[in-house]
């Protein structure tokens, strides 16, 4: 999942830029300019007013109140723009909306640095524990901006982060936009279906040009037997982030550096984790090396398994296995092993049918409505907008959008945006987008728990009911976020969300328990190969955030060579790294330790995963309560006890039915 740039403030925009119920502020490229402008006016006379509040007179009404209020006010116009800036066809409106984030970033950088109204903050005396909750993470916001520092240490801090937000929106535009296509003749394509092939576009040869959206990089990795072809393919996609990114991942290290030094921590991995569920650096790498422990012997045999089909599929008693053959084995042994074929999957699962299927199973579990809403404005024909609604009550609560095909200039990856955020004091409702990138003739296995667990992320968001909007959804610990989503996976392959399937589209073709049986066998193999490379991930993070700066890809490859299967010369990851480098630096790990709480999570259901009275208090318990309530708080509320982590270890080294993945 991407999140925004996390916020701590945002103040009061006038009338012309608030949305009725489930609207996304979709501006043309000249106006943005003008109202970025008239946004920064408004957030300034906000800021000098409470400024100006006698440090006597200071209370939760009329400070922290009104902030998170404008704090909603602004994510929706900040927010909203930046989720424009991601999918919107239109180069000029991305490009203004970019501008326009760089400006506010800026801006509530400053603020941030503001001692005067940090001492109003610090004088308000909390009314209870969610008020001292809230307070506590406003003046944490304030403290990482550098507010305590010197003068000249502040003002040294604030050009740093200006920089580093600028070197980050680089980044992402830099993979987001490449148009690179690979050619391929029909023979080097040899064993890619009919149905991809006529997919691709084609130049003045015949060729066939692949690029790296998901719905034509991973058929290429999968069901091509060229191996050559499969490692022109890859190189090239480890290479997309270009040279350039490489030299913003290195800038971006050496600020990340410095900005901990100011703070006076020795790391930027002690600075960035102290107010994280971990609380420091040390917990992570205890946590890395368990993981790496019980993943090493599992990988080994599954890569020892793969070899062996490679041996028997090339005829060569002498073949090695290589980084880019491992798609290709793994696939071909699903349907060996397992009798799984993913092209068979997606036939089962079209897309409309499932994305009814999967609103119908989170219906019945949470009691809500979904109404599809063609009044919503949209920012491509693809888009439809939803709004939710309380069953028992028939309440409106809330409103998202699902974008979820590949097209030139679009946010490449998985993610759930933020728009809006929930305020019960300020009445607020929310509301979030999904942005996706799947193949529009259905899902396959991994698509589909990547919808439910993406869904997972909008749920979170649009069922948060807080009292303020900075504690809303998602806006959690790093290391906490991913939880609700990763929870969520299960009911994509449970028989009884499956059962659903016939009642919600009876024309389409039954649902084959068998079918469903063998994919949860199958997707126990990998799972060793594939956390010891979330281990590695990382590990590499963690290793980039150390108290010495290292140069990005010589740590990588430093790193990737110790794996089995070697590091590929030429290619350069990290340059397309962009979880490192946006909001999940020295929080990577955050994705395995958020599946701990999963997993436990998941065992509430006792093995009925549709049981409503259980859907209905993770809803009331979790999802509704952001982080006004401590996480683990949320966790222990919820599961009546502490947790563990028994049921992670399981999965990770395959021997669960079941469970989650990133």
């Amino acid at each position: 999942m991407r999140k925004l740039t996390p916020l701590a403030l945002a103040f009061c925009l006038s009338s012309a830029f608030a949305a009725e119920r489930g609207e996304v502020r979709i501006s043309a490229a000249a106006d943005v300019p003008a109202l970025c402008d008239q946004a920064i006016a408004k957030l300034n006379a906000e800021v000098a007013a409470i400024e100006k509040l006698p440090l006597s007179q200071a209370n939760v009404a009329n400070v922290l109140a009104p902030w998170s209020k404008s704090s909603g006010d602004l994510v929706e116009f900040w927010w909203g723009g930046g989720l424009i800036a991601n999918v919107h066809p239109d180069e000029k409106l991305r490009q203004a909306e970019e501008s326009c984030d760089l400006k506010i970033s800026s801006e509530t950088n400053r603020i941030l640095q503001s001692s005067a109204l940090y001492a109003r903050f610090k004088a308000v005396k909390p009314a209870d524990a969610i008020d001292a909750e809230t307070l506590k993470a406003v003046l944490a916001e304030f403290e990482d901006k550098g507010v305590n520092l010197p003068p000249a240490k502040r003002k040294q801090a604030a050009g740093l982060f200006k920089r580093l937000d600028k070197l980050q929106q680089d980044f992402a535009r830099n993979v987001r936009e490449n148009k690179q296509k690979l050619a391929f003749s029909a023979a080097q394509l040899k064993g890619v279906s009919a149905e991809v092939l006529a997919g691709f576009k084609r130049d003045d040869k015949g060729n066939y040009l692949v690029g790296f959206d998901y719905p034509e990089y991973i058929p290429v990795m999968e069901t091509a037997e060229s191996g050559e072809t499969r490692r022109q393919m890859q190189y090239a996609y480890q290479r997309r982030g270009g040279a350039k990114n490489l030299a913003i991942l290195h800038e971006v290290v050496q600020i990340r550096k410095q900005l901990a030094t100011l703070m006076g921590y020795p790391s930027y991995a002690a600075w960035a984790t102290r107010n994280n569920m971990v609380g420091k650096p040390e917990v992570v790498l205890d946590f890395l090396a368990k993981v790496k422990d019980q993943v090493t012997e599992v990988e080994k045999r599954e890569l020892a398994e793969l070899l062996a089909d490679k041996i028997a599929f090339t005829g060569d008693a002498k073949s090695k296995l290589e980084r880019w053959d491992q798609m290709f084995y793994e696939r071909r042994l699903q349907k060996a092993k397992f009798q799984v074929d993913q092209d068979a999957v997606r036939a089962q699962f079209p897309s409309a049918p499932t994305v009814e299927w999967m609103m119908a199973v989170t219906s019945r579990l949470y009691d809500v409505e979904f109404r599809a809403n063609a009044r919503l404005p949209v920012w491509h024909e693809d888009v439809k907008g939803y709004d939710v609604f309380d069953k028992a009550s028939g309440q409106y609560l809330s409103s998202f959008y699902m974008d979820l095909y590949p097209r030139d200039g679009k946010y490449k990856h998985a993610a759930a945006f933020t728009v809006r955020q929930a305020s019960t004091l300020a009445g607020t409702t929310p509301v979030s987008a999904l942005v996706t990138n799947f193949n529009r003739k259905g899902f396959d296995q991994d698509e589909l728990e990547t919808l439910y667990h993406e869904f997972g992320h909008i749920m979170h968001g649009v069922l948060s009911r807080t009292r303020y909007a900075l504690n809303a959804g998602t806006n959690t610990k790093r290391d906490f976020v991913e939880a609700p989503s990763q929870m969520f996976e299960e009911w994509a392959r449970n028989p009884a969300s499956l059962a659903l399937w016939n009642e919600v589209c009876p024309s389409c073709q039954p649902i084959d328990m068998k079918l469903v049986e063998k994919m949860n066998a199958a997707r126990q193999f990998g799972q060793g190969t594939k956390y010891a490379r979330q281990w590695l991930y990382a590990a590499y993070d963690m290793a980039l955030a150390g108290p010495i700066p290292q140069k990005p890809l010589t740590l990588w490859q430093k790193m990737e060579a110790a794996t089995p299967l070697g590091y590929v010369k030429g290619t350069e990851f990290p340059g397309a790294f962009g979880h490192i480098v946006g909001g999940y630096a020295a929080g990577y790990y955050g994705y395995m330790w958020s599946e701990v709480l999963a997993l436990d999570m998941r065992s509430a259901f006792k093995g009925n995963v549709m049981d409503p009275s259980v859907g209905m208090r993770f809803r009331k318990t979790v999802l509704e309560n952001g982080s006004q309530i401590p996480e683990m708080d949320l966790v222990r509320q919820f599961l009546g006890r502490e947790p563990n982590s028994d049921a992670f270890f399981r999965e990770i080294t395959g021997q669960n039915g079941a469970g989650g993945k990133q």
